[in-house]
């Protein structure tokens, strides 16, 4: 071979070999990038596929949580509205029972202070007992003594009257058991032929409920 023939056989030779090598670079390129496509949905999946689980994991424990509380507070919530309706009620009930009471004894209170300070002398006995029959305890007792003793005796032998109004009274206190009321007492009192005598006076009266009535229980002036 000549030696032209050589100079042109290689510089054919290095023109070809370049243009394989781009060609084969070019290869390599476009696989990768192809892998890089097919590859990036199945990550893209699985950051997805982790997310899903993340929140998976998670929705049914704020779930739980929330109905741990809720099955928590639920019956506290019942408890505490079922503690006020009761308290409440019985609070209702208390108001009612007061405001009875208040009155019954107010008006037991006038009542019995009427028929302890009134009396004719021909009917004294009657008149003092039946007053007795609204008192109670020792004060019962006491009134007993007095009206035997003295108040009796004395209407009888010098023709005593007694009339007594009340014109006013006030409850101090009341219980379904207990009360205090004030009294506001007017009496008109006639010693034989002598002129009436009236006197105004102020009694606290105790009463205590004995069964279904309101007796006097201590009855002092004020």
């Amino acid at each position: 071979m000549s030696t032209t023939s050589k100079t042109a056989a290689a510089e054919t030779t290095a023109t070809d070999d370049p243009p394989a090598a781009e060609s084969e670079t070019d290869e390599v390129v476009d696989a990768r990038r192809t892998a890089e496509l097919v590859d990036e949905p199945e990550e893209a999946d699985d950051e997805l596929d982790s997310g899903d689980t993340e929140y998976g994991d998670q929705t049914p424990r704020r779930f739980r949580w929330g109905r741990a509380v809720a099955f928590g507070l639920l019956p506290g919530i019942l408890l505490l509205a079922a503690a006020a309706a009761g308290y409440l009620k019985w609070q209702d009930a208390t108001a009612r029972d007061a405001d009875l009471a208040r009155g019954a004894s107010v008006q037991a209170a006038k009542d019995g202070t009427v028929s302890m300070l009134s009396y004719q002398p021909d009917t004294v006995d009657r008149d003092l007992e039946a007053a007795r029959n609204l008192l109670t305890g020792d004060f019962q007792n006491s009134y007993t003594s007095l009206t035997h003793e003295v108040v009796i005796p004395g209407a009888k032998q010098k023709r005593i009257s007694a009339v007594a109004t009340v014109p006013a009274a006030a409850s101090v206190s009341a219980t379904p058991k207990h009360a205090v009321v004030v009294v506001f007492v007017d009496q008109t009192v006639v010693v034989g032929s002598d002129a009436p005598s009236d006197t105004a006076s102020t009694v606290r009266v105790t009463l205590d409920k004995v069964g279904d009535h309101w007796l006097i229980a201590g009855f002092d002036p004020i």
